[in-house]
C-alpha cells in the first residue's frame, strides 16, 4: 500500500505551505506558497541568512529611504526565497503583497508589478510565479487588472462564499480557502467539536468546489491552512491543497487507503444559483457572513503584525 502523501498526489496537486526550503526539498510538491508569517520564520535561520544579506544590500545599493528602502528589502527577501523554492518545485511559487495594502487596489497592482519585475530580472517568467492577494473587494478588482496583463494571482485569506463567486467573476487564477481558521472560528463561536466529515471549513470548500464546477469556472481552488490531516483527506481530489510540513510528515508515514472525496462531475445535478456579485451586494453578503468578516479582518491584521516584525528583524540586521 502506498503511503497518503502519494495517494493524494494522484487526486490533488499538492502544495508546500512552508519558507523552509529544506522540508519543500524533502517532500516534493507540485507548488509552494510562503506568507509574511513563513518569511520571518525562515529570515531567522541561519541557513538562510545569505538571502537576507542580499536583500538587505540590494535595498542599500538603491538609493531608497524609510518605508520604500524596507519595501525594497522585503520584496527582494520574497523573491530571493521565491526563486530557491523554483529551484526544487517544477510548478509555482506564490508571492505576497504586503498586506497593508488589503484596501488599496491600485496600490496592490503597483507591487505586484514590482514582484514579477523583479523575479523577472532573476530569469524567472510570469507563468512560474503567483500573486498573493487578500479576498477584499480592492484585492478582487486589483487581481481582475493584473489577471488581464497575464500577471496569476492567488487570492488567500478567504473565508466566505461571496468572496469566493466575486474571485470566479473576476478570472482570478487561483483561490484559497481557509480551511483551518474556518474551524478555529466555529470552535469558539458553537462551542462544538467538529468530525472531519461536519468541519465546517471542509463544508465551505466542498461547497465552493460544487458551485466552481457546476458553472464551469475555471478559478483553481486550492484549501489551505488545516489542523488536521482529516480536514485534508475530506477534500481529497479538491484542485490543490497547501499543507504545512508537519501534515506532509503525517501522510507520508500513514500506509492506510485514501478515499477520494470530490469529482469535477458531482455537482451536475444540484440546483444551484447561479450569483453575479457586484460592489453593493457583495460588500453586504460578506457582512452577513460573521464568520468571513472576523477572519478576513483578523488575517490582514495578522499578516500585517508579522510584516512589521519582519521589518524590525531587517533594521536590527541593518543597524548590527
Amino acid at each position: 500500500m502506498e503511503d497518503k502523501l502519494t495517494q493524494l498526489k494522484k487526486m490533488t496537486v499538492v502544495v508546500a505551505d512552508t519558507g523552509d526550503i529544506d522540508s519543500i526539498r524533502q517532500y516534493q510538491p507540485e507548488d509552494a506558497t510562503t506568507n509574511p508569517s513563513l518569511l520571518f520564520k525562515a529570515a531567522q535561520m541561519a541557513q538562510y541568512s545569505h538571502l537576507v544579506d542580499d536583500a538587505i544590500n540590494v535595498g542599500k545599493a538603491s538609493g531608497k529611504n524609510g518605508q520604500e528602502l524596507l519595501d525594497t528589502i522585503l520584496d527582494r527577501l520574497a523573491v530571493n526565497f521565491g526563486k530557491e523554492i523554483l529551484e526544487i518545485v517544477p510548478g509555482r511559487i506564490s508571492t505576497e503583497v504586503d498586506a497593508r495594502l488589503s484596501f488599496d487596489k491600485e496600490g496592490t497592482v503597483e507591487r505586484a508589478r514590482s514582484l514579477i519585475e523583479l523575479y523577472s530580472q532573476a530569469g524567472i517568467e510570469r507563468n512560474r510565479i503567483l500573486i498573493k492577494i487578500a479576498s477584499t473587494w480592492e484585492g478582487i478588482r486589483a487581481a481582475e487588472i493584473l489577471e488581464e496583463e497575464q500577471i496569476n494571482c492567488n487570492l488567500t485569506l478567504l473565508f466566505g462564499f461571496s468572496q469566493a463567486v466575486a474571485c470566479a467573476e473576476a478570472g482570478v487564477f487561483l483561490i484559497s480557502p481557509f480551511v483551518g481558521r474556518i474551524l478555529d472560528w466555529y470552535k469558539k463561536n458553537e462551542g462544538v467539536d467538529y468530525s472531519a466529515e461536519t468541519d465546517p471549513g471542509v463544508l465551505s470548500v466542498t461547497s465552493i468546489y460544487r458551485y466552481y464546477k457546476k458553472f464551469d469556472y475555471k478559478t483553481i481552488i486550492m484549501g489551505a491552512s488545516f489542523r488536521n490531516t482529516g480536514e485534508i483527506e475530506q477534500l481529497a481530489g479538491c484542485d490543490r491543497l497547501t499543507i504545512g510540513p508537519n501534515f506532509l510528515e503525517d501522510l507520508s508515514n500513514d500506509q492506510t487507503q485514501l478515499t477520494r472525496k470530490l469529482y469535477p462531475d458531482m455537482s451536475q445535478q444540484d440546483d444551484l444559483e447561479h450569483l453575479q456579485l457586484d460592489e453593493k451586494t457583495f460588500r453586504l453578503m460578506l457582512n452577513d457572513d460573521a464568520m468571513a468578516t472576523e477572519k478576513l479582518a483578523e488575517g490582514i491584521r495578522n499578516f500585517s503584525a508579522d510584516l512589521i516584525k519582519l521589518e524590525n528583524f531587517i533594521k536590527e540586521r541593518m543597524a548590527g
